[in-house]
């Protein structure tokens, strides 16, 4: 098994922004979240939301794709949230995800960000690159390297590393 720490900042919003995400669903979609984690191996440090999206803080192993996993989290809590009747209509994810990659370092800031989504919310202090999000949202502008782009190429003068001062054999 690789050695692996991945941490993602993963939110989502429900469908057309209806703020479905009432105290009543909370108590039952986030728990709902945790334990389908569990299934994919994922780890969740957070979660949290607002009335109208979920916030997450997550480990995700390599050797699933974030989409895969942010599929499976959307889709199976749509299910059980429409299945377990305590909704008066039918509950939707709107399509697409927000993923933000977190360091070892910056962990304990997203987790704190999220733990205080209400409050965020409430004093109107969020972040606007976490809470940015509708449907045609599909990245940064920021196109990176052209297509064309070449490095430079480095030539090796010789081996980096030797034996002993004396010794002139490659290590």
């Amino acid at each position: 098994m690789p050695f692996w720490r991945t941490y993602y900042h993963l939110v989502w919003a429900t469908k057309n922004r209806t703020p479905w995400l009432t105290p009543a669903v909370e108590r039952r979609l986030y728990p709902y979240l945790i334990r389908k984690a569990r299934e994919l191996d994922v780890r969740i440090y957070a979660a949290d939301g607002w009335l109208d999206h979920a916030h997450l803080v997550a480990s995700i192993p390599p050797k699933h794709a974030v989409a895969y996993v942010v599929k499976c989290l959307k889709g199976a809590s749509a299910f059980d949230l429409n299945h377990a009747g305590i909704m008066d209509e039918q509950f939707n994810w709107q399509r697409g995800y927000g993923v933000f990659t977190v360091g070892e370092g910056q962990k304990g800031r997203a987790i704190a960000y999220v733990q205080n989504q209400k409050n965020h919310h409430q004093q109107q202090t969020t972040n606007s690159w976490l809470e940015r999000m509708n449907e045609f949202d599909e990245g940064p502008p920021d196109d990176g390297l052209k297509p064309d782009f070449v490095p430079k190429i480095v030539a090796e003068t010789g081996p980096e590393y030797w034996l002993t001062d004396s010794d002139q054999t490659p290590f």
